[in-house]
């Protein structure tokens, strides 16, 4: 049975799913992400499915999140490269891991990879910050307001959450 697709919603979670498509996906950007660049460099790493592979592949490259290179002409051979588009995945993956972390998803005791920064050695974390003075918000302080996109369903929405004493979930 062929999911319901996402298509045509007013919602960017929607769209953002619908061009990703399934959690196959989201390791092959992973690996992407972290270097690797060659098919079965991505096959051995995730232990996808061959036809499952070229398959999530052509989809990210449909949706300009990839782009296929050629990096060698006799035998013709060719990587796998994110575009701005799929760099900016980074997020969405550095997310999933830090919850899969903190709820010890994996069953490992403690987390298999930390992002540090390169001058301090300190722990990284994501975060949401104030557009204008670059300081993380508190999540007590977050609440949501429709934007330029927003029809009416999505500001009836926006409002009932607003009207709720949790706008934001909580840490």
């Amino acid at each position: 049975m062929r999911p319901k697709s996402f298509a045509g919603m007013r919602c960017s979670v929607a769209g953002a799913l619908e061009a990703i498509g399934d959690r196959w996906t989201i390791l092959v950007l992973r690996d992407l992400s972290l270097g690797l660049h060659r098919y079965d460099a991505l096959r051995a790493s995730t232990g996808i499915p061959t036809t499952t592979l070229a398959s999530r592949l052509r989809n990210l490259q449909g949706h300009g999140l990839v782009e296929r290179v050629r990096y060698q002409n006799r035998p013709p051979r060719h990587e796998y490269v994110l575009t701005e588009k799929g760099r900016g995945f980074w997020k969405v993956i550095t997310a999933l891991r830090e919850w899969g972390d903190r709820w010890d998803l994996a069953g490992c005791g403690a987390p298999t990879l930390e992002l540090f920064d390169q001058g301090t050695g300190r722990a990284l974390r994501l975060a949401l910050v104030d557009s204008s003075t670059d300081l993380a918000a508190s999540p007590a302080r977050i609440r949501y307001r429709p934007g330029p996109g927003a029809d009416d369903a999505v500001r009836a929405l926006i409002d009932s959450i607003n009207q709720g004493a949790n706008a934001w979930p909580q840490q």
